[in-house]
């Protein structure tokens, strides 16, 4: 049988390290009522719109809340009278003392009227500066720059404090949580690139922020966090947080033994290279594979440098047969290198 040759070869290929993981919101905050017991009077964004830090979100009905604030108003004017009037008094207990014409226990207890109408104005003050807050606080402000990722309230709820209105994607930043055993996560270091596969075929830049201290107890496996930069694709939709997308992080390049591929033979359950020996007769050697890139597949033991070996047509050879050459041996073909991560 008439065989094509080629010569096992070491190559540089690109070092990567492929996982599977979840698109998920870099940071989500959830926004609240600051304020309990009022109603959503107005809704001014949507799930998807894009906002800026203070920017209102929401707003919810005015009038109790304006009723109070003229109450704690009119209560502090009262205190305020008071004060006014308990301070004259204690001036002229002061400019009396020791003359005999008020008693000690006269002046004392001017003196003490006066320190309680102060604490009674400090008091009524706060009032007034609560309730300017709760007035403030019936706009539901954005914490920070941001997407808006869901939204629980309806116009005309009346929430109680704390009540859940909005989730916000913080500065619209979304990363890659690819999912790596222990022995792979001591490779990732931060900064490499990592290029993310979208699920519509897409292709999305991303950069390692740091790998997880600790691994999962359960499943043995460790989180990656990659920062997702954006797609290298002109107009490519956005990748969806939610979205399990399959990752690859670019670890630098090395030698490698590397053979065509189809010189590799899968035969009862074992992956083979038949190599050529000096009496033109052929042995089945079984190989351990690694990466496949292009049309090269990395050979990591069973074959040496330099072995002669059948690059195809080994699927109709049987371990000892005689072959002739259609082509003198040459090395491993080289492909088209793979495109460098960015």
């Amino acid at each position: 049988m008439a065989v094509q040759v080629a010569v096992v070869a070491q190559e540089v290929l690109p070092s990567t390290l492929a996982a599977n993981g979840t698109v998920a919101a870099w940071q989500e905050a959830i926004v609240g009522a600051e304020v309990g017991g009022l109603r959503v009077a107005e809704l001014l964004v949507n799930v998807g719109d894009r906002v800026r830090k203070e920017q209102a979100l929401a707003t919810f009905a005015r009038e109790a809340v304006q009723t109070d604030l003229r109450l704690a108003e009119a209560a502090l004017a009262e205190a305020l009278a008071t004060a006014q009037e308990t301070k004259g008094d204690a001036d002229r207990a002061r400019s009396l003392q020791g003359s005999g014409t008020l008693s000690d226990q006269q002046t004392q207890q001017m003196l003490s009227k006066e320190q309680a109408a102060l604490a009674r104005v400090a008091s009524a003050q706060a009032q007034v500066a609560a309730q300017q807050l709760r007035l403030k606080q019936t706009s539901v402000l954005a914490p920070d720059d941001g997407v808006i990722s869901a939204r629980a309230a309806t116009v005309g709820a009346v929430l109680p404090q704390g009540a859940e209105m909005f989730r916000l994607i913080r500065k619209g930043r979304i990363e890659w949580r690819g999912e790596f055993t222990a022995a792979e996560l001591d490779q990732i270091r931060a900064g490499q690139a990592v290029r993310i596969a979208a699920p519509g075929g897409n292709t999305w830049r991303g950069q390692v922020r740091m790998a997880a201290p600790t691994v999962d107890a359960v499943t043995r496996r460790g989180l990656a966090y990659v920062d997702v930069l954006g797609s290298e694709t002109p107009g490519a939709p956005p990748i969806r947080p939610g979205a399990y997308v399959r990752g690859e992080v670019a670890l630098g390049s090395q030698l490698a033994l590397v053979v065509p591929q189809p010189a590799v033979v899968a035969r009862d359950g074992y992956q083979l290279v038949y190599v050529l020996g000096a009496d033109q007769r052929v042995s089945a050697r079984k190989v351990q594979l690694g990466r496949l890139v292009g049309s090269r597949q990395e050979v990591l033991s069973g074959l040496k440098v330099g072995d002669r070996i059948v690059a195809s047509g080994g699927a109709f050879l049987s371990h000892g047969d005689v072959v002739q050459l259609a082509q003198p041996a040459t090395q491993a073909p080289r492909a088209t290198p793979a495109p460098a991560v960015r």
